[in-house]
Order: structure tokens, then sequence, then C-alpha cells
């Protein structure tokens, strides 16, 4: 057998036992159910199944009456709440992290959303974080109008088996009117449009 061959033979193996790279930690649970994660790449493939992934910012409205979740989260200095705290007013409840490059980039747009909508609309953000994380995070950065909480566990993620950002906006009766998956421009038009819902 000529080097040539055997050099060649030796190549093939190498490309035959390399492996795809390894999701980030953060995704792992997703991937390995076949989920996408926000703003992750999947080959160009468009998956056509009806349980497919949504695209970032995509409405779903096929939780429409599902009342919310009594799990509960805390204030950034730890006092516990739900969302039924917040029963009688419309609530947005924004999931996010601060490793989430659509959830951070979408902060500000919220934080203007809760400004305009101050008194008609409870609008939160639920980080997915340790206060260790999200204090740091928030310092700085002129988020003031968004009252943030924490959910360290994951209880609400792991609930609406979300991929990060996911928002949901609950009517004042506590029942879910619609949620949207992936970043969206919560100061833009189709926004204001979908929470003109809010009753």
């Amino acid at each position: 057998m000529s080097s040539r061959t055997v050099i060649a033979c030796l190549l093939g193996l190498m490309v035959a036992g390399c492996d795809k790279q390894s999701p980030a930690p953060e995704q792992a649970a997703n991937t390995a159910t076949g989920e996408v994660s926000s703003g992750e790449v999947t080959g160009g493939e468009v998956a056509s199944t009806p349980d497919a992934p949504k695209p970032a910012g995509a409405v779903n409205r096929s939780h429409k009456g599902e009342a919310a979740p009594t799990l509960g989260f805390t204030t950034l200095d730890g006092k516990p709440t739900t969302l039924a705290d917040f029963r009688g007013k419309p609530v947005l409840m924004n999931l996010w992290a601060t490793w989430c490059g659509p959830c951070v980039a979408e902060m500000p747009t919220l934080a203007a959303t809760a400004e305009r909508l101050k008194g008609k609309v409870a609008v939160i953000a639920v980080a997915q974080d340790e206060a260790a994380k999200v204090k740091p995070f928030l310092a700085g950065r002129k988020l003031d109008a968004l009252p943030v909480y924490l959910d360290p566990k994951l209880g609400l993620s792991v609930h609406y088996q979300a991929n990060l950002p996911t928002t949901i906006l609950y009517g004042a009766d506590g029942k879910e009117i619609w949620r949207v998956t992936g970043g969206f421009d919560w100061a833009g038009a189709e926004a204001q449009k979908l929470l003109s819902e809010a009753k």
C-alpha cells in the first residue's frame, strides 16, 4: 500500500471521527428535545411540522384562555410574588436572562413600553438568573421603568417550556391572550397593535 493511500485513509478516519459542536449549556436542555433556542442557527433548514419551533418574534395564540400559573418568583430583594398579585389589570410578562442576546437587545423597548403603559398594563421582566448576576447587569442601564423580578430556579421557563426570550400577555382576569417567542421590538407598531388587545 502506498504512503498516499495510507495518508488518505487516515484523513478519512479523522474526518469521520469529528463531532458537531456541542450546544452551549443553556441551550442543551432545548436541543435535547429538538427545540431550537432563539437566535440558534439551524443550518438553513425550515421546519414544517405543527410542533416546529416558532421563528423569533412569532406570535402564538394556541394557549389563549389558559389561566396564569400559580408558580412563585421574587422581587430583586427576595420578596415572594406570583402573577395573581397583579390580578385586576393586564400583565405583560417577559422571561429573560442576562446571557441571552435577544433578551438584552429588547430590554430598552420593554422599558419604554412599561413607561408608556404605566397604570394600564403591568409590564414585568422575570429574569431566569440569580440576583448576583441580575443586579450588576441592571446597574448603569436605563431600565428603571421596567420592574425586574427573579426566577433563579427556572420554574416559569420549565412550566412554559420556553426558549428565551418569551413574553406573555395576560388579561385582567388572569387568562392568557397571546405569547411571543424570540426578540421583539416592544415599542414598534406591531407590538402596539398586539398590546391593544390587553383588557
